[in-house]
């Protein structure tokens, strides 16, 4: 590979730009270096070894049992996101792994205070370039329900089972291994980014409090917010994320009228009933053309058998990529609220619907910035011999609430499998959560590679 020191004399240089010219084809990663200053030259030059991806692997292969390790304390603190001691000491942990870089930590105190505190690192670069790295601290997984399963670290094979290894606390060690990859072969540009890690406490229960603060540290300039969820593997092709649904969480109140169901039937307006019929027009909302999902998922109402129900309610969401039609769906539903069909057959006392939007999580639809983060991670995976694959995900990450304000590329950490799950069976039909440890350099090399050629395009 070519090398230039700093004190290379102006013709010597004019030489090796010559020799550059000629092997650009083999070092495509050179075009475009001519248009900057001699310094900046023979900075981004001497960092072209970047290409030499043998030794970037073996590199990343010596850190690996390392890497493991970090993994490994992780996994043993349980994190579910009601312990808030266990979320705190996994931030802590996860701070003092980072702080050999230089990271300063914060822990900012979540708006939920039953919930730990987020915790956001920075390392300030000398440009003015920011990135933003974005995991969580907590898990689906309760303390005694780790302990029924017997669900803890376990190596079988290439497979590392515990709760987290995938639903990501190998996302954040991933990040460490390419923030120490990048620091060993591309020390100008680490110096130069400005490193935002921002961890949510809660991202199991979606605290919206978290996307605030990730555009508030990042700011809307920010070069992109890589997100550290798993992603899926098919032999040499990687699934990156691209999209994801956003959310939207209801409540339907019926409000009828109580009497006895064996002397006084008639004068009753049953709520049950007329929760009933308003279940079938919600679920009639459901368009698969369009991607729009609602989903009714618990039902309650009445008290005792022997009374005509006065009251029922039933919770759901609807889930859909686009926001307009996001935005159409929740329209539609909320038309359905007013006075209902059942009545007391004594007086026509009416049932009163009541429906009502609890919680949002707005969609993450496809979009320019995204696509061009995509198409760098494309094609710096084909010179690694890989393929990545557009992903549109129906569930919901970090990433719907700061994509409107800056690029946002998810899927970036290690594969695995049977997320949120703790059972495990003698015949196989139930596993336990795993990380694939077969994935993680080949996925490792190509964060670091486009990272770095997100950080030198800009």
């Amino acid at each position: 590979m070519l090398a230039v020191e700093h004190r290379t004399l102006p013709m010597k240089l004019e030489c090796l730009r010559a020799k550059v010219r000629v092997e650009r084809r083999l070092h495509p990663f050179l075009a475009g270096l001519f248009s900057f200053s001699n310094g900046r030259f023979n900075r981004l030059l001497s960092q072209s070894t970047m290409l030499d991806t043998a030794a970037l692997k073996e590199f990343l292969q010596q850190q690996l049992p390392a890497n493991l390790e970090l993994l490994k304390s992780m996994v043993e603190i349980n994190s579910f996101t009601t312990n808030k001691d266990g979320v705190s000491r996994l931030g802590k942990m996860t701070a003092e792994a980072f702080a050999p870089f230089g990271f300063n930590a914060d822990f900012v105190p979540s708006l939920h205070p039953d919930y730990g505190d987020h915790l956001v690192m920075t390392r300030k670069g000398t440009g003015t370039k920011v990135i933003g790295l974005i995991s969580h601290l907590d898990t689906v997984f309760p303390p005694e329900e780790e302990i029924k399963n017997n669900f803890q670290w376990r190596v079988a094979g290439d497979k590392i089972y515990g709760p987290g290894t995938e639903d990501i606390k190998g996302g954040t060690t991933m990040i460490h291994l390419v923030l120490t990859a990048l620091q060993k072969f591309a020390p100008d540009v680490f110096e130069e980014i400005t490193w935002v890690i921002l961890l949510n406490s809660s991202e199991e229960v979606m605290s919206h409090d978290f996307g605030k603060l990730c555009i508030e540290r990042l700011g809307a300039d920010a070069l992109a917010a890589l997100v550290f969820e798993a992603g899926a593997r098919t032999g040499n092709a990687f699934s990156l994320v691209t999209a994801r649904k956003g959310r939207a969480v209801y409540r339907i109140s019926v409000e009828g009228r109580a009497a006895h169901a064996g002397s006084h039937h008639e004068r009753g307006a049953n709520a049950i009933v007329q929760l009933s019929e308003t279940i079938q027009k919600v679920a009639a909302l459901t368009d698969y053309s369009k991607q729009l999902t609602f989903n009714v998922a618990t039902v309650t109402g009445g008290t005792v058998i022997n009374r005509v129900p006065h009251f029922a309610t039933a919770e759901g969401e609807l889930r859909t990529f686009e926001r307009e039609i996001y935005n159409c769906g929740i329209e539609k539903l909320l038309a359905l609220s007013g006075k209902g069909s059942v009545c007391s057959a004594e007086d026509g006392h009416p049932s009163e619907v009541k429906i009502e939007v609890t919680q949002e999580s707005p969609p993450w639809p496809r979009n320019n910035g995204t696509d061009r983060l995509f198409s760098i991670f494309s094609e710096v995976s084909s010179e690694l011999g890989l393929r990545v694959v557009r992903e549109e995900r129906g569930g919901i990450s970090d990433g719907n609430f700061i994509c409107h304000v800056m690029p946002v590329l998810d899927g970036l950490g290690p594969n695995g499998d049977n997320g949120h799950c703790s059972e495990q069976s003698a015949d196989g039909s139930k596993e336990q959560e795993y990380i694939d440890v077969t994935s993680i350099i080949p996925k490792a090399a190509l964060n670091t590679l486009a990272i770095l050629r997100l950080a030198q395009s800009a």
